[in-house]
């Protein structure tokens, strides 16, 4: 089949259709949880949070970059001390250049901050749960890596991953780090997520906070009926 942008309208719909591919995990609420990564895994999350009747919860991560190219990922970090970097050992360079420069120490405490706002829980909330983990796409996984590294040390029950698109190499590096992943649409070189999206705004901490909160009333009145 071939793939063509845009797929889906908006993270809303893309998030619907990830419910359908987690629809084994429908109402076991018991001992799954999703965990979103904020701020566009956040709607995608939402969605899925209605339709499987699960808790929602963030789980905050950073991504660090150059500032005079602020959309490439050179590495992220995420709760518990996590550090990763694009490359690997041969990112050490870039260690040092995002050491020296501030890019990490800022990012750290951006991080920090999102932990505040969103509520991201402690770890010890999350052990022996089945988590899976959602964002709105992956191009060069430093984040969502991070994010599982991170996730890994809390000692869940299980990890899976969920995501609308991903890009192919990507997707073959993260498969090794969960137990399950499911992605709606798998593609080479995958250059910007925006692209399979009809509508993909920037979403603001504002919006983050509203889609939170309706998630907790929805997860408090699993009864009512979807709209």
């Amino acid at each position: 089949m071939v793939l063509r942008a845009p797929l889906w309208t908006s993270r809303h719909q893309a998030g619907l259709a990830l419910a359908e591919a987690f629809a084994d995990r429908r109402g076991l609420s018991g001992d799954t949880t999703l965990v979103a990564l904020p701020r566009g895994g956040v709607p995608v999350a939402a969605a899925m949070a209605s339709r499987l009747e699960l808790p929602m919860v963030t789980w905050s991560v950073r991504k660090i970059a150059d500032p005079r190219w602020p959309e490439l990922a050179i590495g992220a970090v995420a709760t518990g001390g996590v550090v990763v970097w694009r490359h690997g050992a041969g990112g050490r360079q870039r260690t040092t250049t995002a050491t020296e420069h501030g890019w990490l120490r800022d990012q750290e405490r951006e991080l920090e901050r999102r932990h505040r706002l969103f509520g991201d829980p402690p770890g010890d909330q999350l052990r022996g749960r089945h988590l899976i983990v959602v964002d709105d796409g992956i191009a060069t996984g430093m984040t969502v890596k991070a994010a599982l590294l991170s996730l890994r040390q809390v000692g869940p029950a299980s990890l899976a991953l969920a995501v609308p698109v991903v890009d192919r190499e990507v997707a073959g590096e993260l498969d090794r780090l969960v137990e399950r992943m499911e992605a709606l649409a798998v593609v080479g070189d995958l250059q910007a997520v925006g692209l399979w999206f009809g509508h993909f705004e920037q979403l603001s901490d504002r919006q983050v906070l509203a889609l939170l909160e309706g998630a907790r009333r929805a997860c408090d009145h699993p009864h009512l009926p979807h709209r």
